[in-house]
Protein backbone atom coordinates (compact mmCIF):
# COMPACT_ATOMS: atom_id res chain seq x y z
CA UNK A 1 0.00 0.00 0.00
CA UNK A 2 1.33 3.42 -0.96
CA UNK A 3 0.58 7.03 -0.01
CA UNK A 4 1.54 9.73 -2.53
CA UNK A 5 1.31 13.39 -1.55
CA UNK A 6 0.47 16.05 -4.11
CA UNK A 7 -1.21 13.50 -6.36
CA UNK A 8 -3.60 15.89 -8.10
CA UNK A 9 -1.25 16.53 -11.01
CA UNK A 10 2.26 16.43 -12.42
CA UNK A 11 4.80 14.08 -10.87
CA UNK A 12 2.41 13.03 -8.09
CA UNK A 13 -0.34 12.03 -10.51
CA UNK A 14 2.09 10.16 -12.77
CA UNK A 15 3.59 8.43 -9.74
CA UNK A 16 0.19 7.35 -8.42
CA UNK A 17 -0.64 5.92 -11.84
CA UNK A 18 2.70 4.10 -12.11
CA UNK A 19 2.49 2.62 -8.62
CA UNK A 20 -1.06 1.44 -9.31
CA UNK A 21 0.23 -0.30 -12.46
CA UNK A 22 3.03 -1.83 -10.37
CA UNK A 23 0.46 -3.48 -8.10
CA UNK A 24 0.22 -1.06 -5.17
CA UNK A 25 -3.03 0.04 -3.61
CA UNK A 26 -2.53 3.80 -3.89
CA UNK A 27 -3.88 6.62 -1.75
CA UNK A 28 -3.25 10.00 -3.36
CA UNK A 29 -3.47 13.17 -1.31
CA UNK A 30 -4.44 16.60 -2.55
CA UNK A 31 -4.87 20.08 -1.13
CA UNK A 32 -7.00 21.27 -4.05
CA UNK A 33 -9.53 18.90 -5.57
CA UNK A 34 -8.11 17.47 -8.83
CA UNK A 35 -9.98 18.28 -12.02
CA UNK A 36 -10.11 14.58 -12.87
CA UNK A 37 -9.51 11.53 -10.72
CA UNK A 38 -7.50 8.56 -11.89
CA UNK A 39 -9.36 5.24 -11.81
CA UNK A 40 -8.05 2.92 -9.12
CA UNK A 41 -6.58 5.72 -6.97
CA UNK A 42 -8.19 6.46 -3.59
CA UNK A 43 -8.07 10.19 -2.96
CA UNK A 44 -8.06 12.05 0.32
CA UNK A 45 -7.49 15.65 1.36
CA UNK A 46 -4.29 16.48 3.17
CA UNK A 47 -2.54 19.77 3.82
CA UNK A 48 1.07 18.84 4.59
CA UNK A 49 1.55 22.16 6.41
CA UNK A 50 -1.08 21.25 9.01
CA UNK A 51 -0.33 18.71 11.74
CA UNK A 52 -3.94 17.64 12.29
CA UNK A 53 -4.63 17.33 8.56
CA UNK A 54 -1.63 15.01 8.18
CA UNK A 55 -2.60 12.89 11.17
CA UNK A 56 -6.23 12.69 9.99
CA UNK A 57 -5.15 11.55 6.52
CA UNK A 58 -2.94 8.79 7.89
CA UNK A 59 -5.68 7.69 10.31
CA UNK A 60 -8.08 7.45 7.37
CA UNK A 61 -5.60 5.34 5.41
CA UNK A 62 -5.00 3.00 8.36
CA UNK A 63 -8.73 2.62 8.92
CA UNK A 64 -8.92 1.05 5.45
CA UNK A 65 -5.66 -0.92 5.33
CA UNK A 66 -3.44 -3.16 7.43
CA UNK A 67 -0.38 -0.94 7.08
CA UNK A 68 1.67 1.44 4.94
CA UNK A 69 4.41 0.00 2.76
CA UNK A 70 5.41 3.17 0.92
CA UNK A 71 5.24 6.93 1.37
CA UNK A 72 6.13 9.17 -1.56
CA UNK A 73 6.65 12.76 -0.40
CA UNK A 74 6.01 14.71 -3.57
CA UNK A 75 4.05 17.83 -2.53
CA UNK A 76 6.12 20.96 -3.04
CA UNK A 77 6.22 24.57 -4.17
CA UNK A 78 8.80 26.69 -5.97
CA UNK A 79 10.02 30.26 -5.77
CA UNK A 80 11.72 32.41 -8.41
CA UNK A 81 13.25 35.43 -6.71
CA UNK A 82 16.48 36.84 -5.42
CA UNK A 83 17.09 35.54 -1.92
CA UNK A 84 16.92 39.13 -0.67
CA UNK A 85 13.51 39.63 -2.25
CA UNK A 86 11.60 37.25 0.02
CA UNK A 87 10.49 38.08 3.51
CA UNK A 88 11.29 35.67 6.31
CA UNK A 89 7.62 34.75 6.40
CA UNK A 90 7.68 33.78 2.73
CA UNK A 91 10.81 31.70 3.32
CA UNK A 92 9.11 29.94 6.24
CA UNK A 93 6.03 29.28 4.09
CA UNK A 94 8.12 27.58 1.40
CA UNK A 95 10.03 25.48 3.92
CA UNK A 96 6.77 24.53 5.61
CA UNK A 97 5.75 22.68 2.44
CA UNK A 98 9.05 21.46 1.01
CA UNK A 99 10.78 20.37 4.21
CA UNK A 100 8.50 20.42 7.22
CA UNK A 101 5.66 18.90 5.20
CA UNK A 102 7.94 15.95 4.45
CA UNK A 103 8.89 15.71 8.12
CA UNK A 104 5.22 15.76 9.20
CA UNK A 105 4.26 13.00 6.78
CA UNK A 106 7.31 10.93 7.68
CA UNK A 107 6.72 11.17 11.41
CA UNK A 108 3.09 10.18 10.86
CA UNK A 109 3.96 6.92 9.07
CA UNK A 110 7.09 5.85 10.96
CA UNK A 111 5.31 4.24 13.95
CA UNK A 112 3.30 2.01 11.60
CA UNK A 113 6.32 1.10 9.50
CA UNK A 114 8.33 0.32 12.61
CA UNK A 115 5.61 -2.01 13.92
CA UNK A 116 5.60 -3.74 10.54
CA UNK A 117 9.37 -4.01 10.54
CA UNK A 118 9.44 -2.69 6.98
CA UNK A 119 8.69 0.34 4.83
CA UNK A 120 10.05 2.66 2.19
CA UNK A 121 9.96 6.47 2.11
CA UNK A 122 10.76 8.12 -1.23
CA UNK A 123 11.35 11.86 -1.11
CA UNK A 124 11.13 13.90 -4.32
CA UNK A 125 14.13 16.20 -4.22
CA UNK A 126 15.71 18.03 -7.18
CA UNK A 127 19.06 18.51 -8.84
CA UNK A 128 18.81 21.94 -7.21
CA UNK A 129 19.40 20.11 -3.96
CA UNK A 130 22.90 19.43 -5.29
CA UNK A 131 23.91 22.69 -6.96
CA UNK A 132 23.55 26.45 -6.52
CA UNK A 133 20.38 27.92 -8.02
CA UNK A 134 20.60 31.70 -8.54
CA UNK A 135 17.20 33.34 -8.13
CA UNK A 136 15.83 30.11 -6.68
CA UNK A 137 18.00 30.22 -3.57
CA UNK A 138 15.27 29.46 -1.04
CA UNK A 139 13.87 26.61 -3.14
CA UNK A 140 17.37 25.17 -3.52
CA UNK A 141 17.97 25.59 0.21
CA UNK A 142 14.81 23.62 1.00
CA UNK A 143 15.96 20.79 -1.29
CA UNK A 144 19.51 20.83 0.15
CA UNK A 145 17.92 20.51 3.57
CA UNK A 146 15.70 17.68 2.34
CA UNK A 147 18.77 15.84 1.06
CA UNK A 148 20.52 16.09 4.42
CA UNK A 149 17.40 15.10 6.37
CA UNK A 150 16.66 12.12 4.13
CA UNK A 151 20.16 10.66 4.14
CA UNK A 152 20.58 11.13 7.89
CA UNK A 153 17.18 9.62 8.68
CA UNK A 154 17.91 6.64 6.45
CA UNK A 155 20.87 5.71 8.65
CA UNK A 156 18.82 6.16 11.84
CA UNK A 157 15.94 3.87 10.87
CA UNK A 158 17.57 1.35 8.57
CA UNK A 159 17.90 -1.20 11.39
CA UNK A 160 14.09 -1.15 11.71
CA UNK A 161 13.72 -2.39 8.13
CA UNK A 162 12.81 1.07 6.78
CA UNK A 163 14.69 2.87 4.02
CA UNK A 164 14.60 6.50 2.92
CA UNK A 165 15.48 7.17 -0.72
CA UNK A 166 15.80 10.37 -2.77
CA UNK A 167 14.62 10.88 -6.35
CA UNK A 168 16.21 13.90 -8.05
CA UNK A 169 14.52 15.24 -11.20
CA UNK A 170 15.72 18.17 -13.28
CA UNK A 171 13.20 20.34 -15.15
CA UNK A 172 9.96 18.40 -15.55
CA UNK A 173 6.86 19.19 -17.61
CA UNK A 174 4.35 19.77 -14.83
CA UNK A 175 2.22 22.56 -13.44
CA UNK A 176 5.25 23.59 -11.34
CA UNK A 177 5.16 27.11 -12.76
CA UNK A 178 1.62 27.41 -11.40
CA UNK A 179 2.92 26.45 -7.94
CA UNK A 180 5.74 28.99 -7.94
CA UNK A 181 5.69 31.79 -5.39
CA UNK A 182 6.59 35.28 -6.51
CA UNK A 183 8.77 37.48 -4.33
CA UNK A 184 6.71 39.35 -1.80
CA UNK A 185 9.05 42.35 -1.85
CA UNK A 186 10.57 42.62 -5.33
CA UNK A 187 13.60 44.90 -5.66
CA UNK A 188 14.30 46.87 -8.83
CA UNK A 189 18.02 46.07 -8.84
CA UNK A 190 17.19 42.38 -9.45
CA UNK A 191 14.55 42.88 -12.12
CA UNK A 192 16.78 42.20 -15.13
CA UNK A 193 18.51 39.13 -13.63
CA UNK A 194 15.21 37.77 -12.29
CA UNK A 195 13.64 38.14 -15.73
CA UNK A 196 16.60 36.24 -17.20
CA UNK A 197 16.11 33.46 -14.65
CA UNK A 198 12.44 33.22 -15.56
CA UNK A 199 13.43 33.01 -19.23
CA UNK A 200 15.92 30.22 -18.49
CA UNK A 201 13.13 28.26 -16.80
CA UNK A 202 10.68 28.82 -19.66
CA UNK A 203 13.26 27.65 -22.20
CA UNK A 204 14.16 24.62 -20.08
CA UNK A 205 10.52 23.64 -19.72
CA UNK A 206 10.20 23.38 -23.51
CA UNK A 207 12.59 20.41 -23.49
CA UNK A 208 11.89 19.18 -19.96
CA UNK A 209 11.44 15.54 -18.98
CA UNK A 210 7.97 14.05 -18.70
CA UNK A 211 6.49 13.38 -15.25
CA UNK A 212 6.17 9.74 -16.32
CA UNK A 213 9.97 9.52 -16.52
CA UNK A 214 10.23 10.72 -12.92
CA UNK A 215 7.46 8.32 -11.89
CA UNK A 216 9.46 5.47 -13.38
CA UNK A 217 12.42 6.43 -11.18
CA UNK A 218 10.10 6.51 -8.16
CA UNK A 219 8.85 2.99 -8.90
CA UNK A 220 12.43 1.78 -9.19
CA UNK A 221 13.40 3.47 -5.92
CA UNK A 222 10.31 1.98 -4.26
CA UNK A 223 10.64 -1.61 -5.40
CA UNK A 224 14.39 -2.32 -5.52
CA UNK A 225 15.21 -4.67 -2.67
CA UNK A 226 18.43 -2.86 -1.74
CA UNK A 227 17.96 0.74 -2.92
CA UNK A 228 20.64 3.30 -3.60
CA UNK A 229 20.49 6.47 -1.47
CA UNK A 230 19.45 8.55 -4.51
CA UNK A 231 18.13 8.13 -8.02
CA UNK A 232 18.48 10.83 -10.66
CA UNK A 233 15.55 11.06 -13.06
CA UNK A 234 16.38 11.85 -16.67
CA UNK A 235 19.45 12.66 -18.75
CA UNK A 236 19.85 16.26 -17.57
CA UNK A 237 19.67 15.24 -13.92
CA UNK A 238 22.32 12.57 -14.44
CA UNK A 239 24.58 15.03 -16.26
CA UNK A 240 24.24 17.67 -13.54
CA UNK A 241 24.97 15.11 -10.83
CA UNK A 242 28.09 13.90 -12.61
CA UNK A 243 29.33 17.41 -13.38
CA UNK A 244 28.87 18.49 -9.78
CA UNK A 245 30.95 15.55 -8.58
CA UNK A 246 33.78 15.63 -11.09
CA UNK A 247 34.11 19.11 -12.64
CA UNK A 248 36.42 21.55 -10.80
CA UNK A 249 34.55 24.10 -8.70
CA UNK A 250 35.75 27.11 -10.71
CA UNK A 251 34.72 25.57 -14.04
CA UNK A 252 31.32 24.58 -12.67
CA UNK A 253 30.85 28.11 -11.34
CA UNK A 254 31.60 29.66 -14.76
CA UNK A 255 29.30 27.23 -16.53
CA UNK A 256 26.45 27.90 -14.12
CA UNK A 257 26.72 31.68 -14.51
CA UNK A 258 26.75 31.35 -18.29
CA UNK A 259 23.67 29.13 -18.27
CA UNK A 260 21.85 31.54 -15.98
CA UNK A 261 22.85 34.51 -18.21
CA UNK A 262 24.75 36.18 -15.39
CA UNK A 263 27.88 38.34 -15.87
CA UNK A 264 31.14 36.36 -15.84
Amino acid sequence: MAVVTGASGGIGEATARALDAAGYRVFGTFRRLPAARLPGIEYLTCDVTNDESVQAAIREVLSKTDGIDLLVNNAGVGLIAGAEESSLEQAKSLFDVNLFGVIRMTMAVLPTMRRQGSGRIVNISSVMGLIPAPFMALYAASKHALEGYSQSLDHEIRSSGIRVVLVEPAYTRTSFEGNVYRADRQLGLYQSARTNAEGVMRDAMKVADSPELVASAVVKASTTATPRPRYTAGRMARQVSLLRRFVPESAFDRSLRKQMRLPA
